[in-house]
């Protein structure tokens, strides 16, 4: 009996270990919403996701509200900062992205960031629709200083 005992003490202190580990979770797009700017998710392209080190999830409708959530609570640390991707439509390290910034390509909160999986993605797709490239660190670092773009005029 002892010894069943002792068993089912290990096993509890392995599940409490494991349940604590900072995991992101899938968005639910049309149902959540953004913790920035209280929008619905919906579009598959742009989402976003913080997790911080102690399990927290936060959701985001764009990169955008990321980074805008991110420089408000500097003093937070995460374990998981995600994106979802243009051409793969799946949450991914923000940090092995690369960043368009593209008028042909407007993000659901209108800074026109669209990440994808890869540099020669990007280049790729800026070929076809214009813009500027960034690295997540370039992104970062010059998000407050970015030129606005005018959504084109619609024919």
């Amino acid at each position: 009996m002892r010894h069943l005992l002792k068993y089912f003490s290990y096993g509890l202190l392995l599940v409490a270990l494991v349940s604590c580990q900072p995991t992101p979770e899938p968005i639910n797009y049309g149902h959540d919403g953004c913790s920035y700017c209280k929008m619905t998710i919906v579009d598959q392209r742009y989402a976003a996701e913080l997790v911080t080190d102690k399990g927290k999830v936060y959701k985001f409708d764009a990169i955008e509200c990321l980074i805008n959530y991110q420089n408000e609570h500097q003093k937070a640390t995460f374990a998981h900062i995600l994106v979802s991707t243009y051409n793969n439509k799946t949450l991914t390290d923000a940090a092995g992205c690369s960043y368009l910034r593209s008028e042909n390509l407007p993000s659901p909160m209108g800074m026109y960031i669209t990440a994808v999986s890869d540099k020669g993605t990007a280049e790729e797709l800026r070929q076809d629709q214009g813009g500027q490239i960034y690295s997540w660190e370039e992104l970062k670092k010059n998000f407050n200083q970015l030129p606005v773009i005018k959504p084109q005029a619609l024919h």
